[in-house]
């Protein structure tokens, strides 16, 4: 095991260094060719300065607005498939959707793997992550640790997103579609001037849709959805020097929940057949205030924010299946005799509020060959959620919020809550300085400090009972603090325009938090280790070294990685009170890497190829048995082909024609490594033509209607991935 993971890096290690090596001639700045390559370089800020794309010392992944409208990127799915080395699991309910970055996972009830800051503000909730994307700018996924840069959660990397800005003068765009669900959407942007150095932006979108997986014993879809998000933003230039952002956004998603399927093994695909179709709300409220003041020697910004999250889930519980069929009706009857059997059905709440400022002072844009930032951050969170199961007597399902139900018809037979309030600050600077025009050096150091208070809240005739373990009690009050220090170190070597070197060491921090209130009795009542009512923060120390060349039409990237993982998170679900909860693995050691390679072969056609390799191997485990096995959730590899023509069909009509497959291989789900996913294959394809502002497309996801299941937990849960999607959509820009 060992030998494998060493061989594997020195392996991509030498690759990097031959593509290190391949000679290049370098282009005087000014020349055509120069010009044109300039023309195509996007300019990134994931490393808190703009840069190309070809001169940032990281593994970036990037979307202009341009490439976001080829690929028909709507979701944080759509651009993590078109990502090497990043997956994104996606789960049950609406407001769980995990990004697994190198190695790095998540899960229930955890902070993310990665920040995922919009338009400047850091979101503060995992729950935040999986929503409709429109009207955006540009997306940047940073992978390897960056917690220098952006501290919190940013243990796997960075997931820069920039919405379309205010402008100064009237603009917009709207594009409306249909698909097979038989669903419909719409969204869109308008933006233009409200007085002198006032400029608005107001943006939305909506989607309605029956689903797309059948629920056999209901008759009708499982998966009905109805989201729309509304998003407005006011610019104030107050002076030449002194900007106001001010930002506001709602979401309002509505659908169904917990249509789980319960088998053996992740690849077996079996029918939804659940009593009852469940409910699965949630609504998300965000404002937030940015000021920068742009002084001779520094400039000065002040991010606040206030989030809102309340989110609602009920359904069918274990084993999902109407009430006859089902396990615990089958075994109460066996015990109390016919006529006197009983099903379960299930209800979690969560409500979220928080507050976080970050302010910080930094070098001016063109500071020269010395640049510096330092600043502070701090983040004030109050957190409430309940689960319990319910007797299904048939006559529907019931949310319940913060009190165990008394509704006859919902009678509560399991019941937790635990009130947690959260307070976390940071303190962080950051220094590059070009030695040479060839050579540059980047550190950053970061210290976070977590304070967690959690209340137990549950009724104490809900609370476990276990013999030889100390039962708790309602209105008991636990604390833990979760702190580390986060530096980061980048050498950057340039011998020409077209060829960055780059190599470095990171660390990153991902707090630690509570499990519910008892479930550490009930693991230890039901023989689990690893799981008790606290579970440990996570770090993450990488080594990489990557290289990036531009040679002609043809542009090159590889990186190589080892991260060394303490205490990962793995999932546990507990039947008897339906809580989700997180154990840690010790030690998990990950190798891996990337190549990416793309080039424009003929006028406006353009191809690209990719391959992200992921290796771990679990270390340390309170179970002997489960070492050397693969950490829970990773893909092994990832494997991207695109091929895409956007150029003239004639001279007033242009053309669209995009191909984009997809292959993630192996997958794991938990420790034990009882079963293991077989790859999936993804194609997706795009068709349409644009004239006078008017385009009109053709697009497939899941073209050749792959069926796997994008989510195993352990006790054999699974969650069906979405089969094809297919429709068209009619856009207008003005």
């Amino acid at each position: 095991m060992q030998n494998r993971g060493s061989r594997l890096v020195s392996a991509m290690a030498l690759a990097t260094a031959t593509l290190a090596a391949v000679p290049l001639q370098a282009q005087d700045a000014g020349t055509p060719a120069a010009d044109e390559a300039e023309d195509q370089g996007i300019i990134v800020t994931g490393l808190r300065r703009e840069e190309s794309l070809q001169d940032t010392p990281a593994a970036v992944t990037a979307f202009n607005a341009q490439a976001i409208e080829n690929a028909g990127i709507e979701r944080p799915a759509d651009f993590i498939a078109l990502t090497p080395n990043v997956t994104l699991v996606e789960t049950q309910n609406a407001g769980n959707a995990f990004v697994i970055i190198r190695g790095i996972t998540q899960n229930r009830n955890s902070e993310p793997s990665v920040a995922v800051i919009v338009d400047g503000v850091q979101q503060v909730n995992p729950a935040q992550f999986n929503q409709d994307l429109f009207d955006i700018e540009q997306i940047e996924v940073l992978k390897g640790p960056q917690g220098g840069l952006y501290g919190r959660n940013a243990i796997g990397g960075a997931i820069i997103i920039t919405t379309k800005q205010p402008t100064d003068e009237f603009s917009g765009n709207v594009t409306a579609g249909i698909d097979n669900g038989f669903g419909y959407f719409l969204r869109g942007g308008v933006s233009g001037p409200v007085a002198e150095n006032a400029f608005f932006r107001v943006a939305g979108s909506y989607y309605n849709t029956d689903g797309f997986i059948p629920n056999t014993f209901l008759g009708e879809d499982a998966d009905p959805v109805e989201d729309y998000s509304l998003r407005a933003n006011l610019l104030v230039e107050a002076t030449d020097r002194l900007t106001f952002d001010v930002r506001g956004s709602i979401n309002r998603l509505r659908t169904q929940g917990l249509y789980y399927n319960i088998v053996a093994d992740v690849n077996d695909i079996a029918p939804v057949r659940v009593n009852n179709p469940g409910q699965n709300d949630r609504d998300i409220n965000n404002v937030s205030l940015k000021v920068e003041y742009e002084g001779d020697n520094a400039v000065f910004t002040s991010i606040s924010s206030y989030d809102t999250l309340e989110e609602v889930l009920t359904g069918d519980a274990f084993d999902f299946l109407p009430i006859e069929d089902s396990f615990f009706f089958n075994l109460f009857e066996g015990i109390f005799g016919p006529g006197n059997g009983f099903d379960l059905n299930q209800s979690q709440f969560l409500d979220v509020e928080a507050f976080s400022q970050e302010v910080r002072l930094a070098s001016p844009t063109d500071g020269g060959r010395f640049n510096w930032m330092v600043g502070g951050y701090l983040i004030d969170t109050q957190r409430f959620i309940s689960t319990g199961n319910m007797i299904d007597t048939g006559n529907g399902v019931f949310p319940v919020f913060r009190t165990p139900s008394t509704n006859p018809l919902n009678p509560q037979f399991s019941f937790l809550s635990d009130g947690q309030d959260n307070f976390a600050w940071a303190l962080f600077a950051n220094a590059g300085y070009e030695l040479s025009p060839e050579f540059r050096v980047d550190a950053s150091l970061r210290y976070d400090r977590d304070k967690r208070r959690q209340t137990t809240l549950t009724p104490q005739g809900f609370l476990p009972v276990v013999p030889g373990v100390p039962t708790a009690q309602s209105g008991e009050v636990r604390t833990a603090i979760f702190d580390d220090w986060q530096p980061k170190l980048t050498l950057t070597y340039e011998p020409t325009p077209d060829l960055t070197i780059y190599g470095g060491y990171s660390r990153g921090f991902r707090s630690g938090g509570f499990n519910q209130t008892g479930v550490g009795a009930e693991s230890v009542n039901a023989g689990i280790v690893g799981v008790g009512d606290i579970f440990e923060a996570e770090t993450a120390d990488t080594f990489e070294v990557g290289a990036k060349a531009q040679i002609g039409p043809v542009r090159l990237a590889g990186a190589a990685y080892t991260t060394l993982s303490k205490n990962s998170y793995f999932f546990v679900f507990l039947a008897q009170s339906s809580t989700q909860n997180l154990g840690n693995i010790p030690e998990t050691r990950i190798n891996g890497f990337e190549l990416e390679a793309s080039a424009e072969v003929l006028p406006d056609f353009d191809i690209n190829a990719a391959i992200g390799v992921t290796d771990s191997e679990i270390k340390e485990f309170p179970d002997p048995t489960v070492i050397g096995n693969e950490a829970p959730q990773i893909s092994r590899y990832t494997i991207n082909l695109g091929a895409q023509y956007a150029g003239a069909l004639t001279d007033t009509l242009d053309g669209l024609l995009r191909i984009d497959y997809r292959r993630t291989g192996k997958t794991w789900w938990e420790p034990f490594n009882t079963t293991v996913r077989e790859p999936v294959d993804i194609v997706d394809a795009r068709a349409g033509v644009t004239f006078d502002g008017v385009s009109v497309t053709a697009f497939a996801a899941n073209l050749f209607d792959e069926t796997y299941n994008a989510e195993f937990s352990p006790g054999g849960f699974v969650f069906r991935a979405r089969p094809r999607r297919y429709g068209v959509e009619v856009g207008y820009k003005f």
